[in-house]
């Protein structure tokens, strides 16, 4: 299952020299930063409202939403599904309050 997110990555990167009308994400990439935001700002809203409803099934199908737009908003950032891997990794096995008081402001 983990090489779904890394064969999902190659795709988005393939997408960002594609014409803006050949794909959905090559017309995100065209639009810009603050239209990839956008989807995920809504795809977020989108989860919550989901979760209010308490219906697995759409829960699911918003994550999968979010997750996507956030795969090609890290793409955009020229980042890889990896880098949040590897964050992930590094917290793991230290508490959520340790790691937060660890952060510098």
């Amino acid at each position: 299952m983990s090489n779904t997110l890394t064969d999902v990555a190659k795709i988005l990167e393939e997408r960002k020299s594609a014409e803006a009308g050949s794909s959905y994400v090559a017309s995100l990439y065209d639009k810009g930063l603050d239209a990839i935001l956008k989807k995920v700002g809504e795809e977020a809203t989108e989860v919550v409202m989901a979760a209010k409803d308490g219906k697995s099934d759409k829960i699911v199908y918003e994550v999968a939403d979010l997750w996507f737009h956030t795969l090609v908003l890290l793409a955009q950032q020229n980042l890889h599904p990896d880098d949040v891997l590897k964050e992930l990794e590094r917290r793991f096995g230290t508490s959520g309050l340790v790691e937060k008081a660890s952060r510098t402001k």
